[in-house]
């Protein structure tokens, strides 16, 4: 087994690594994506209308749901699948920036997903705005050499242009929804439907040709709509779609208390995280309730959620009366990298730093964003962290020991609390002032690179997940696009998960 970033710091992918083979996956032209690029951002638009003006997301998912009900679609919206007692499935999340970030997952996954049975994306298929001329080179061409079907949740992002691509790629070639009447002139609706991005029209010889790279038996998934089940041996996963502001409808709230009752075990596929940089975020039902009130139903027997929407992996193994429930983000499929650095040391549902995980480790987090904007201000002699450097003021700034031996004594200089202060480094909550800016989420949402800005390590990651009527195996893996990891995938995370 290959060292992880736990174990030493070439394990994380520092140090001078071989490139990976990736880039021989990529087309000959790769769309630089930016999310400092004021058109991507107008592009991206309909999140902060939603925000603004209402949120139309139930309203435009219940005509998806009512089109393929009238389609034939069976109201419990359960894929019933034959596979095995013991079975194996993959889980990545965020995929679809279509550039070098995306495709460095690819080798590592292939070789860790050829035998199983199935993939769920979680969130965000596809970036910026969920485009079908997108699906070519973010979905079709990257996965084209998974040999086994891939069903998926849809982000925020894939809600960008009203869901409409993602349900011609994953529902059987769902047809556009019919117009609707404009709404009455200065109210609320008028103005978000008057500012409201619309998709372009599609290059339907490109999606033909798209569509054949991944058109053998062996691949074909059709899924009832945007939130749906799937009966595998002994385990049901449930996928919901929480739109483009974190929460769902009335309706999919009904459905979601249905198909969770029941003595079957139960995994939560969703694109948001219930459990997320030190915070908890139940996600509102409308009409009252959560989503996570369902799971910790024990009458729902529910065993893990999976979240997609923050792109990296943290773990939160919550005690909820007596039992664990496992609370994962999984969203280093494609996009850049949130920073982990930036989470503040973990108290939050009974879980503290001994039993949280995350990768990429705070650490590296700080290191690769201290060499990001010390190249992109032009300031790399001040700006420029030693991963040896940002593990130890992060171990100093959270009060907790290094995750990973920095070896030689380091010394923290006054340049090295400065910068780390600067890029956002968590803090014990007993440091943190009610009157501090806050500058964690200022941060992430405004500084986080586009993946196209940066070479590895990508420090990606993945999931497989293997199933047995006594328990399911959790295993996290890296991605860097180095060689070394895609020879042989790092596992960064493992957790046994008991089904009974």
């Amino acid at each position: 087994m290959s060292d992880s970033s736990r174990d030493t710091a070439e394990g994380a992918g520092w140090g001078a690594a071989e490139p990976g083979d990736y880039r021989r996956l990529m087309p000959g032209h790769v769309e630089k994506l930016s999310w400092l690029n004021p058109r991507t951002l107008w592009a991206a638009r309909n999140g902060v209308l939603a925000s603004w003006f209402g949120d139309p997301t139930g309203h435009t998912r219940g005509r998806w749901v009512a089109q393929r009900a009238a389609a034939g679609v069976r109201a419990d919206k359960v894929i019933r699948r034959d596979d095995a007692d013991r079975f194996s499935f993959m889980v990545i999340g965020d995929t679809g920036e279509g550039d070098a970030s995306q495709y460095a997952v690819v080798p590592g996954f292939l070789k860790t997903g050829q035998d199983t049975a199935f993939a769920v994306i979680a969130s965000d298929v596809i970036y910026p705005v969920g485009s079908t001329d997108d699906y070519g080179p973010k979905f079709f061409r990257p996965y084209q050499d998974y040999r086994a079907p891939v069903y998926a949740v849809p982000g925020n992002h894939d809600w960008y242009e009203d869901l409409g691509a993602f349900m011609r790629v994953f529902c059987d070639d769902a047809p556009p929804l019919a117009p609707e009447p404009a709404p009455r002139p200065l109210t609320r609706a008028w103005w978000r439907a008057l500012l409201w991005h619309r998709p372009r029209p599609a290059d339907e010889q490109r999606l033909a040709a798209a569509r054949t790279l991944r058109s053998a038996p062996e691949q074909r998934a059709v899924q009832p709509g945007p939130y749906w089940a799937i009966d595998a041996g002994p385990l049901r996963i449930i996928g919901i779609d929480t739109g483009l502001l974190g929460g769902i409808d009335a309706e999919q709230g009904a459905w979601l208390r249905e198909v969770a009752r029941g003595p079957r075990p139960k995994i939560l596929v969703t694109g948001s995280p219930l459990y997320v940089d030190g915070e908890h975020h139940p996600c509102a039902i409308e009409g009252g309730g959560t989503v996570d009130d369902i799971v910790r139903d024990p009458d729902h027997h529910f065993v893990a959620a999976i979240g997609g929407d923050i792109h990296n992996y943290q773990r939160y193994p919550v005690d909820v009366d007596g039992r664990t429930v496992q609370y994962v983000v999984s969203g280093g499929g494609g996009a850049f990298m949130h920073a982990t650095h930036t989470i503040p040391r973990i108290s939050v549902g009974g879980v503290t730093e001994r039993d949280f995980r995350c990768y990429p480790l705070r650490g590296d987090s700080l290191a690769f964003y201290s060499r990001l904007y010390g190249h992109r201000l032009r300031l790399r002699r001040f700006f420029t962290l030693t991963e040896a450097e940002a593990t130890a003021v992060v171990a100093e700034r959270l009060g907790i020991a290094p995750t990973r031996s920095p070896g030689a004594p380091v010394r923290i200089t006054h340049r090295v609390r400065l910068v780390a202060s600067l890029l956002g480094a968590g803090r014990r909550p007993e440091r943190r002032s009610r009157f501090r800016l806050p500058v964690r989420k200022i941060y992430t949402q405004l500084f986080s690179p586009g993946s196209a800005t940066y070479s590895p390590p990508f420090f990606k990651s993945f999931l497989r997940l293997d199933v047995t009527p006594e328990a399911i195996r959790l295993r996290c893996f890296a991605a860097t696009g180095n060689r070394a990891q895609e020879a042989e995938p790092p596992v960064e995370d493992e957790v046994v998960i008991p089904l009974f």
